[in-house]
Parts: C-alpha cells; sequence; structure tokens
C-alpha cells in the first residue's frame, strides 16, 4: 500500500503538489491522471525518494522510501526510460541493480525474458528504441519482485502489441494482490486497465474513486429514447427532475434524457400510459468525464485555431 499524508512540494514560491492525501490500495489498478503540469511526475519522484516533501510524508508499507532496507524488493519503478547509462549493455544495466540490492543474477535473465528483451541483452542500452527502452524500464521495476509498482506512462513509444501486453501485465500484477499505480495521458488504454483512479490538477486531488463512478459522474451520460408521445413524456420526465437536451430529431419522437437512467424513465413513461419504441444508454468515455472535471485545471492550454486560419497561416 502507498499512502499519502498532506503530501506538499513548494519549489520557491511555486507548489507544484499541495496537501495531497489518498492511499493506493493492493489488488487493483490505480491510474494517475492530470493535466500537463499538474504535478503527477513530482508526486511520483516523492514516493521514490528522489524529491523531499516541503511538508507531509509519502510512506510504502508505513514507512517511507528511505527507511526500506532492500528497496527494489518491496518497490519497483518506471519513473524514466532512459534512467540506464548508455554505454553499458541491458543485461549489465539489471545486473548491477540487482547486485546493490541482493538479487540473484538468474532473476536478471528471467526478467528480460519477460519484457521481450532476451535477443538483445547484450547491446547499449544507448542504441535501444524508445520502445526497447520502455521494456527495459519495465524489466528493471519488476526485477526484484516487489510488492508495490509505479509506472509513469509505461506504453510511451511501444507500438500496439507492446501496448496490449502493457495493459495484460498491469492487470495481471494487480490480480496477483500487488500495489500498482500507473500514469498516463492515455485516456482510452486507462480506461481499459485501471480499476481505480486518482486525478489531481494544479497540484490537488479533484477525483479519488472506482473508474466506473468517475465516468458515471459525467454530464454526458445520457438516455436516448424514441416515443410515439415525447411533449408528453418531456413534461412528466422534468416534472420528475430530469433534463431534456434541446433536440432537433425531437419532432420525430427522439429524447435525450439527462439525469435518470433507463429504468427511470421507463417507470415514468409507464406510469404516463406513454408507449417507448426505444431506450438507449449513451454513456460517456473516460476521456470525456475527465476532460470536464480537469477543464478549470489546464494549465498550459493552447489557443484553438480555426482551419481557415491555419490555412491564412501558411499561405502568408
Amino acid at each position: 500500500m502507498i499512502t499519502l499524508d498532506r503530501l506538499t512540494k513548494r519549489y520557491g514560491d511555486r507548489t507544484a503538489v499541495s496537501d495531497l492525501s489518498f492511499e493506493i490500495n493492493p489488488g487493483r489498478v490505480t491510474g494517475f491522471l492530470g493535466p500537463n503540469g499538474a504535478g503527477k511526475s513530482t508526486t511520483m519522484r516523492m514516493i521514490v525518494g528522489l524529491d523531499s516533501p516541503t511538508t507531509g510524508r509519502a510512506l510504502i508499507g508505513g514507512k517511507p522510501y528511505g527507511a526500506l532496507a532492500h528497496p527494489l524488493r518491496e518497490v519497483g519503478a518506471l519513473l524514466d526510460a532512459r534512467a540506464g547509462h548508455p554505454g553499458r549493455s541491458a543485461r549489465d544495466h539489471l545486473l548491477g541493480m540487482a547486485r546493490s540490492n541482493g538479487i540473484p543474477a538468474s532473476r536478471v535473465n528471467q526478467v528480460l525474458e519477460g519484457v521481450g528483451l532476451s535477443e538483445v541483452a547484450k547491446k547499449r542500452v544507448g542504441s535501444f528504441s524508445l520502445g526497447m527502452g520502455q521494456r527495459l524500464g519495465i524489466a528493471a521495476a519488476l526485477l526484484g519482485d516487489p510488492e508495490v509498482l509505479l509506472f509513469d506512462e509505461p506504453v510511451n513509444g511501444l507500438d500496439p502489441d507492446g501496448v496490449r501486453w502493457v495493459r495484460e501485465l498491469m492487470r495481471s500484477l494487480a490480480a496477483e494482490g500487488r500495489t500498482v499505480f500507473v500514469s498516463s495521458h492515455l485516456m482510452s488504454e486507462m480506461q481499459e486497465t485501471a480499476d481505480h483512479l486518482v486525478v489531481i490538477g494544479r497540484g490537488k486531488v479533484i477525483a479519488d474513486a472506482p473508474i466506473e463512478e468517475v465516468i458515471a459522474g459525467s454530464s454526458l451520460n445520457a438516455v436516448r429514447v424514441r416515443t410515439t408521445r415525447p411533449d408528453v413524456l418531456r413534461r412528466e420526465l422534468v416534472r420528475f427532475g430530469m433534463r431534456v437536451e434541446p433536440q432537433d430529431d425531437a419532432r420525430h419522437g427522439e429524447l435525450i434524457v439527462v439525469g435518470g437512467s433507463p429504468e427511470q424513465i421507463g417507470d415514468v413513461a409507464f406510469a404516463s400510459e406513454v408507449p417507448v419504441h426505444e431506450l438507449t444508454l449513451r454513456r460517456a468515455s473516460l476521456e470525456q468525464a475527465y476532460m470536464e472535471l480537469t477543464a478549470a485545471s489546464v494549465e498550459y492550454a493552447a489557443p484553438a485555431v480555426s482551419l481557415d486560419a491555419a490555412a491564412d497561416a501558411r499561405k502568408a
């Protein structure tokens, strides 16, 4: 388990992380989301002792990282895919890490095979592509067979097969009862992988909830209803506290209803003796829910550029 207790990090007059308090529990994949500059990388660095908090604590199994006797056996982390010395081979890079933590050399061969790098084990790390570097970083995180794992953008540079492999790896590690904490900007992949989400913006927690709860909270969740009496049903739904969005197709009997489930809408229609020909749930994506949550927390937002403006700029 990872515990953050009022964790704060300041750089001069800038606050990168502000009073973060949450727990990352074992047995599930916890996704860590936030806009650029939100404080995700700083938070992860403080968890593994690379940065010191200004105030507060980051604990792993009840202890700060610096108090762990053999850190790699308890915590594995991929925070920088280019962390290895470029002149060393992949095997020597991992072997040095293993020796420093009392891990048998045989484990190096196991993790290299597990991440698909056995055939390039003797190649220098500096010659690796971004995707190969990611695989080596994952191997380093798994080296000590730890119970706690942190991954910062683990699918960067990977092809679709590699992305799927990482997704399955994260879920299998969580299924073994390990604590898995993953930061990513790929919302579609996070929706497929995570069980729980922690979302931060401008260094503060915005959401800490199961992924289904985060998505269910989006105002873009709606129900499509088709009926022969849309005006009557609209009036009754509004009376029961639901919102019916303006819809050009309403004259054809279609309504888009927000704030009610298909079951609730069906009950209202039945009580009002209104025939219903369709009830379809229109579910928001994680990306849509995330954009709503973080709309006020985006620090580096570029102005929208119209296609006409972009064309004019090219001509100029």
